[in-house]
């Protein structure tokens, strides 16, 4: 499967900080149950990724409202 392709998948997510000062990114679903920890320069990281993947998809048209 690549990132363009639909699936019927469907997943929990959860964000948060943890005890010991990282960030979890924690994805539990159908036989997967999955936390991610980040130290927060990369949960910064990762957050600038997606900001910039909802820029690039509104711009395609995708379905999410437009930012104000």
């Amino acid at each position: 499967m690549s990132i363009n392709s639909e699936s019927e998948t469907a997943a929990n997510l959860q964000i948060g900080p943890t005890t010991l000062g990282m960030v979890r990114i924690y994805v539990e679903g159908d036989g997967v149950d999955l936390p991610l920890d980040f130290d927060p320069e990369e949960a910064e990281e990762i957050a600038e990724e997606l900001m910039a993947a909802a820029d690039a998809a509104r711009q395609m048209g995708g379905k999410g409202k437009s930012k104000k």
